[in-house]
């Protein structure tokens, strides 16, 4: 079992103070891809080393995953799909990896998707849980910094996609509010649905990353402001959590009402459930209209991607109009009860990473938030009884990461450890 062994703060520390170099951190990085990923297979391309970097910017150095769906200039971007396999090299960056290199983080290469960010699994693995998933579509972006082999990776989630893998794989992922960044040179599937993800070791590293990315405090450092109030989402309607993270949901309960939070139940139960009944339906008529050339391929795409893009293309546009009106009314109920709240609690997953690697997953538990389009984190620290990661996640309020990500910063302080512990 490979765990987590590259801080994000620590490594920008040690730039900052000298302890180590741009050029040997490059050299970490080679060589620790090349004593894992054969086994892993997070990467399909790998960047030249930096020419230079800027020194004055505050992730100068730190080398940065990219998912196969961003494209970054002078790499190809191929989305996991054999009708990509020809695809030349991007011809620019994606604005979301113009931003980061902005900040001074390094395009390092490209990491597994499934194809097209869908279902069909890649051959990636799972460092934290030998023989299982690793979660899609983020595959890679999460192994990578689930293994070590980068402090920081991106991702992108129409669905589950960033939040699902960083549960299995035992690291903190943020996914942010729709439209927080532009998704111009991102392959996407769902025009109303595809979000920015960020995955790192832990919350503390996301909230610096999100911190040089923005301009916004470093909500991981001093005091946050007392303990959040917490409304906690069971999805009990949906019939999907199994028992590992039920039980995982009721121990960070108790750790957090002990901690001095305020927790209340969700009481919109069934509201959530509607919305996430209504996201495929959006997702698939969407997606058959913004992939209709692979439609066009079905024969030379999977069965999974291909019956998404059929379903959508019989979908009417009643029937759209309708699940979106059902997403409209869970934004305004779930806006007005974090007017009450500073975030919601429930299960990322449904529970462990499913054994085997020609699945990955579903992405059920995070339908309904993706479909209103607000900011997640997902918070690692807990464990089941055989060790494998058990990752909650927090809703904030649209455009709220930075609380958002201060309170996941306070809640993983206290969610470290087995459920036995």
């Amino acid at each position: 079992m490979i765990r987590p062994s590259w801080s994000l703060r620590t490594l920008v520390e040690d730039l900052r103070a000298g302890r180590t170099t741009s050029a040997a951190v490059w050299a970490r990085f080679r060589e620790r891809v090349e004593t894992t990923d054969p086994a892993l297979r997070a990467w399909v391309a790998l960047a030249e080393p930096p020419s230079s970097v800027p020194g004055d910017r505050p992730l100068a150095g730190v080398p940065l995953g990219v998912k196969d769906i961003i494209d970054v200039a002078g790499l190809p971007t191929r989305c996991g799909a054999a009708v990509r396999s020809d695809a030349p090299p991007a011809e620019a960056d994606a604005a979301i990896v113009s931003a980061w290199r902005g900040v001074g983080a390094v395009p390092a290469g490209k990491t597994v998707t499934t194809e097209f960010a869908f279902f069909a699994p890649g051959p990636t693995a799972n460092p934290a849980a030998p023989g299982h998933t690793p979660g899609g579509s983020s595959s890679g972006s999460a192994a990578a910094v689930a293994s070590g082999q980068v402090p920081l990776a991106l991702g992108s989630q129409t669905a589950g996609s960033v939040t699902r893998p960083a549960s299995y794989c035992g690291v903190a992922s943020l996914v942010m509010s729709h439209g927080r960044f532009p998704v111009t040179g991102v392959t996407g599937l769902s025009p109303s649905l595809d979000s920015h993800g960020v995955l790192a070791g832990s919350v503390s590293d996301l909230a610096l990353a999100w911190s040089a990315l923005t301009g916004a405090r470093d909500v991981a450092v001093g005091p946050l402001g007392g303990p959040p109030r917490i409304l906690v989402w069971t999805a009990d309607p949906l019939d999907v959590v199994e028992e590992p993270m039920r039980v995982a949901l009721a121990v960070a309960v108790e750790r957090l009402r002990t901690a001095g939070a305020v927790v209340d139940p969700f009481p919109e139960e069934r509201l959530v459930a509607d919305v996430t009944h209504a996201h495929p339906v959006v997702m698939a008529f969407e997606a058959a209209r913004e992939r209709a050339d692979e439609l066009a391929r079905a024969g030379e795409i999977s069965d999974q991607l291909a019956q998404l893009l059929r379903t959508g293309e019989a979908t009417s546009l009643v029937d759209y109009r309708a699940a979106s009106e059902v997403v409209d009314v869970g934004e305004e109920t779930v806006a007005r009860l974090l007017s009450s709240y500073d975030v919601v609690l429930g299960p990322a997953a449904p529970g462990p990473a499913p054994h085997g690697l020609d699945v990955t997953g579903d992405p059920v538990l995070s339908r309904a938030w993706q479909a209103m389009g607000l900011p997640t984190v997902a918070v690692p620290g807990l464990t089941d009884s055989h060790g494998l990661p058990l990752g909650v996640q927090l809703i904030g309020p649209s455009r709220g990461e930075t609380d958002l990500l201060g309170h996941a910063a306070w809640v993983e302080r206290h969610l470290t450890g087995s459920l036995r512990s």
